[in-house]
């Protein structure tokens, strides 16, 4: 019985779709097909999917897929997708979301119902649970000032609630990334602050990323990681050493900012691999930094 067959009666139908293009979920526009794509609505629907897969097939979770670039073969196995574990609610001044909940939705939320705290996050690509995993961050502002407590799925079914100390959130970095877990939701303590004053914000901040990021090209966020104990950033190495521009095949480095690899319309995982690595070479030769890449890399150990 193939995979696809096994995991269709478990959910509603539309909700387990074999061999899908990857290139239609991800902000790359990049990737091959997922063996099976699965979008559970809720933790129960989650938990049955994921129970049916333990031990079984290989599953691989994203949310939003803005922070990822996949193969080009695709992914075997089980993609399970948060997207539609998007609930919101309110409770005083915290906020609490699924993780498939759009970050800019979430943000809304809170401009409305006159809670201040994450402006900072409506303009950032991607959804709740990703936020967590990567401690998603811009403009001096991190999940981690914001989010209270994190909620997951563990692979025996139990589902734990971390507190924000036990999150480990730090640059970039999470406790989930050394946890075989899922992210169900994430609860956000926020402060009273007048919407229009919210508002006023975050149309400055979003301003300010439709002037200096490539918004209007497909890409996966921020290509590469701060370096760690310098007094510097990726995007300047990238242009101290005339890199913006560079092009392998359909990718480049954005001329409008270095810090962004772009699809320019028809790149493939390999151009943008290629072109990462080429980078990480023309900066180490010229600084001895080797850069590390923030894009996660999904199905290229299949």
């Amino acid at each position: 019985m193939t995979i696809f067959n096994t995991l269709r009666p478990l959910l509603p139908e539309g909700l387990v779709l074999a061999d899908e293009p990857m290139h239609r979920h991800t902000s790359f526009k990049i990737g091959g097909p997922a063996e099976v794509y699965v979008t559970p609505r809720d933790t129960t629907q989650l938990a049955k999917i994921w129970q049916a897969c333990k031990e079984r097939y290989p599953v691989t979770v994203i949310g939003g897929g803005c922070n990822v670039l996949v193969s080009d073969k695709g992914i075997k196995g089980v993609v399970i997708a948060t997207k539609s574990m998007n609930e919101i609610k309110i409770d005083g001044h915290t906020i609490k979301a699924g993780s498939g909940t759009r970050l800019s939705a979430l943000a809304d939320a809170a401009c409305k119902a006159g809670l201040g705290g994450l402006e900072f996050i409506a303009g950032i690509p991607g959804t709740v649970g990703g936020a967590v995993f990567m401690n998603a961050g811009a403009y001096k502002h991190e999940t981690k000032d914001v989010c209270e407590s994190a909620t997951a799925l563990l692979p025996d079914g139990e589902i734990v609630c971390y507190k924000q100390d036990d999150l480990a959130l730090g640059y970039r970095t999470s406790r989930f990334q050394n946890q075989t877990a899922i992210i169900t939701e994430a609860s956000f303590r926020l402060a009273p602050c007048d919407p229009e004053e919210i508002r006023a914000i975050v149309n400055d901040l979003n301003s300010r990323r439709r002037s200096t990021q490539p918004l209007c090209y497909p890409s996966a966020g921020s290509a590469f990681k701060r370096p760690s104990q310098l007094d510097t950033y990726a995007a300047r190495l990238i242009d101290e050493n005339g890199l913006k521009g560079f092009t392998v095949g359909g990718a480049q480095v954005s001329e409008k900012h270095a810090g962004f690899v772009i699809n320019t319309g028809n790149a493939t995982a390999a151009d943008v691999l290629a072109l990462l690595e080429a980078v990480r070479q023309k900066v180490h030769q010229a600084s001895g930094i080797w850069l590390e890449p923030e894009i996660q890399m999904l199905g290229f150990n299949n």
